[in-house]
């Protein structure tokens, strides 16, 4: 074991930054230090020589600086875990040569002095603790840890199951609250009578999958549900209403509702990329069409917004790729809704009033300053550019309810974007029966668990260390891969050997690989233990349901491997065959080491018929106080409405990232010589030659929906079509929307609000200007809630 000193882990900026926030519950601490350091697993010796190597690698230095009286905190990742900076760096020093590195990882020692630091109390310590660490993929020690301790493994947590059988009802109730399910009583009621017409209990693993499979989140049981308004049954679904579009506008569109993004007809062009067999860069003339796809991931950002954001992108832009036979992410786009921002050093008029916020969401000025980037160093270290966004802010009083107030302290992060597809890969092919279900991608760790349940139920009604522990952590450069392997298999045309492929979002393998059998009408054999992971303390339930890193599953035929694998190994991208496809409609998941069955479920009880939801509402009348304008300025009027975010520059969320590469970039967010950030569209190139390409424009019109959602929804969609019309559009039916639907779904008169709006686009606009609405998504738990000092508070 080697444990080498490196560079400074911090630059001035964020020292100085770290310190104003560690003040804030520390004020004693007045100079931070924070430096790398190397911790090397050898399986022996390292010759001189190739120890100078690895230390030029690693940019080592021969000596720390050390302060007298420092109090020292030692970060790493968990133990049993490995970081995604630790993959990429382990396989630099094996590449050079050093073939004596197992495992190289990295920590920060952060050093802190102030006036009498060895006498700070325990809770003064702990409070900076929690300022430098993530605690789902890192770990903190007070002194230096032992290299040994840090590449240890642990013991396997068991497999559990649940006592239906037993107690029946109580102990699915219980499991509902200690492993945050987010099932509602009907869909507990239907598991006890499945489990006991099986005679046997199920297993946690059972239970967390079926909580994904069926969350709100993946199923859209509000827009698939019946409805009754004011006493009056409803004739059509929200679903319903969005497919009406399609019905009506049929024409262009190749996939819709059906994929991971939805396809829409492109031009012929000359693609330009290398020919599988030659590896020679060449043109060929074919049809290209467009994949299109937008995305939230509100309930991750809330909690942590630099990998809530970066996830939502990264999600995203695995959908594009992940569509038909794959497909080539090509440019994205990326929004944020917040409340009052409250910068310390420049309160603001329209802030005044401030209801507060629960202990466990960011704040929205966090939210603002570390989500962007989040996203944007994800799509930046991809290799996609961001072309398009919005940001609002917006936070109301509720009349007469001084504990409540309209916002977002629920933020809205919304990612989406535009690729391309070869017209004969579009749809996804048959899976033979013992075809091969196929992992890509990185290993499996103990974060991102239960994040479908968890973004299906309002803020502040699950466990805090629930809502933390869904917030999955990013890894762009194996998501890189895993993208350059789908390429490599797409450019092979009639010979691709993919027959379907889903990304790994929300529930993890225990959604992806049920979804992709399921597609076929298939059941499937799974060994559990040749799932990839890299925590060795993980249970079987955490191995088949977390969402770690960035993985995809796939199908392909088994005389097919052989490539397959050379297509991998190629592109350094880990993979696994995971199981196979049977043509018994049952999924099996084995634990062969233990022989156990994790998961023993017919795909009838998984995709079934849980009991169908029903709303009743009502509509709510509101009113909110006119707006005096007796006392207001004009000069005062114009600087307020200048400074205010939603109106201000947005420089700040542009510049922050890559808005040239892949050089088919005709149209990016800044203007004119002085790039001024006022662009209506964002427009890229089909080709390196041609003048054909895609569009893309946003239109949100969310405070409105206060005083009627159905013109909010209208103007939205207006909004949309005005600024896409600053590109050369040949007819307005040529233009397709995604329509991305926000709530407080339970909230008096939302659901009905709700109803409206889509009644409105869906059922009266769009069919009036032949628009259809192919794919989109909804987000229908946006309400926060808390109690603070006993009095429950609300933002929705």
């Amino acid at each position: 074991m080697l444990i080498i000193p490196g560079e400074r882990a911090l630059s001035q900026f964020r020292a100085d930054k770290l310190l104003k926030n560690i003040n804030n519950v520390v004020p004693q601490v007045d100079k931070i230090a924070a430096d790398y350091h190397y911790f090397v697993d050898l399986e022996s010796d390292l010759h001189e020589a190739d120890l100078e190597k690895l230390k030029i690698l690693l940019n080592s230095i021969n000596q720390v600086d050390s302060t007298e009286n420092a109090i020292e905190f030692w970060v790493t990742p968990r133990t049993s875990t490995r970081s995604p900076w630790s993959t990429k760096a382990t396989e630099v020093a094996l590449n050079c040569g050093l073939s004596k590195i197992r495992r190289i990882e990295r920590g920060i020692c952060f050093r802190f002095c102030g006036s009498n630091s060895s006498e700070w109390p325990e809770e003064q310590c702990i409070a900076i603790q929690a300022l430098l660490f993530d605690p789902m993929t890192q770990q903190i020690f007070s002194s230096r840890p032992d290299a040994a301790q840090l590449f240890a493994t642990h013991d396997t947590q068991p497999l559990t199951s649940v006592s239906i059988l037993q107690q029946g009802a109580d102990a699915l109730a219980d499991a509902n609250r200690q492993l945050g399910l987010g099932l509602p009583q009907d869909e507990q009621q239907y598991l006890v009578e499945a489990f006991t017409s099986l005679q046997r209990d199920p297993t946690d693993a059972e239970l967390m999958m079926f909580a994904q499979v069926n969350s709100e989140h993946c199923r859209h049981k509000i827009f698939n549900a019946n409805w009754t308004i004011d006493g009056a049954p409803q004739a059509q679904s929200l679903f319903g209403m969005i497919r009406h579009t399609y019905q009506q506008s049929p024409d262009g569109i190749l996939s819709a509702y059906s994929d991971n993004g939805a396809v829409i007809e492109g031009y012929q062009e000359k693609c330009f990329y290398a020919d599988a067999n030659s590896r020679q860069y060449q043109e060929c003339q074919e049809p290209i069409d467009i994949v299109i796809k937008v995305e939230t991931h509100n309930h991750p950002t809330a909690i942590s917004p630099f990998p809530g954001a970066a996830t939502g992108s990264g999600g995203e832009i695995r959908d594009e790729g992940a569509t038909g036979r794959g497909g080539k992410p090509k440019a994205g786009l990326c929004g944020f809704s917040v409340s009052h921002l409250r910068i310390p050093e420049s309160p603001q008029p329209w802030e005044v009033h401030t209801i507060g916020k629960p202990k466990r969401i960011a704040s929205a000025l966090d939210i603002m300053l570390e989500g962007p980037i989040g996203a944007a160093a994800f799509n930046n270290e991809f290799g996609r550019p961001n072309l398009l966004g919005y940001f609002r802010n917006f936070e109301i009083e509720v009349p007469n309810e001084p504990d409540q107030a309209r916002g977002y302290h629920k933020p809205i992060m919304i990612a989406g974007g535009i690729g391309n597809i070869r017209r004969d890969l579009v749809s996804k092919k048959e899976i033979p029966e013992r075809g091969l279900i196929i992992q890509i991608g990185g290993p499996g760790m103990l974060i991102g668990l239960g994040g479908g349940a968890a973004s299906s139920v309002d803020s502040g009604q699950s466990d805090e260390a629930l809502d933390f522990a869904s917030v999955q952590r990013e890894n762009p450069e194996m998501q890189r891969r895993c993208q350059e392997v789908i390429d490599r298999c797409w450019q092979l045309g009639e010979e691709n050997p993919i027959l379907s492929i889903h990304d790994v979002g929300a529930g993890g393998l225990s959604n992806a690989v049920p979804e992709i059998i399921h597609d076929c009408d298939r059941g499937g054999r799974f060994e559990l233990n040749a799932i990839p992971i890299d925590d060795s303390s993980l249970s079987p339930m955490a191995i088949w349901c977390n969402e770690s890193q960035e993985r995809y599953v796939l199908a392909i035929d088994a005389v097919n491997l052989q490539q397959f694998t050379s297509i991998c190994e190629r592109e350094r991208c880990p993979f696994a065959v995971i199981g196979e496809a049977r043509l018994e409609t049952e999924l099996l998941v084995r634990d062969e080491e233990n022989a156990s069955s994790v998961v023993e479920l017919p795909m009838s009880l998984l995709f079934g018929k849980p009991p169908k939801m029903h709303r009743d509402v009502m509509h709510l009348s509101r009113s909110f106080p006119l707006l005096d304008r007796k006392q207001i300025e004009l000069s005062e009027a114009v600087e307020r409405v200048l400074q205010f975010p939603t109106v201000a520059s947005k420089s700040f969320l542009i510049t922050i990232g890559d808005r040239s590469i892949t050089g088919l970039v005709a149209r990016d967010q800044m203007v004119g010589p002085w790039q001024v950030p006022v662009a209506d569209v964002a427009v890229t190139l089909s080709d390196y030659r041609g003048y054909y390409g895609e569009a893309m424009a946003m239109g949100e019109r969310t405070p409105l929906a206060l005083l009627d959602s159905s013109a909010a929804a209208a103007m939205a969609v207006g909004e949309a079509i005005t600024n896409i019309a600053a590109a050369s559009i040949r007819t307005l039916s040529d233009v397709r929307l995604s329509a991305n639907w926000m709530a407080a779904a339970g909230q008096p008169g939302e659901d009905a609000a709700l109803y409206d709006a889509v009644k409105r686009v869906g059922m009266e606009l769009c069919p009036a200007l032949g628009i259809a609405i192919p794919v989109g998504k909804d987000s229908l738990s946006m309400r926060t809630q808390w109690v603070d000092d006993g009095v429950q508070k609300e933002v929705s």
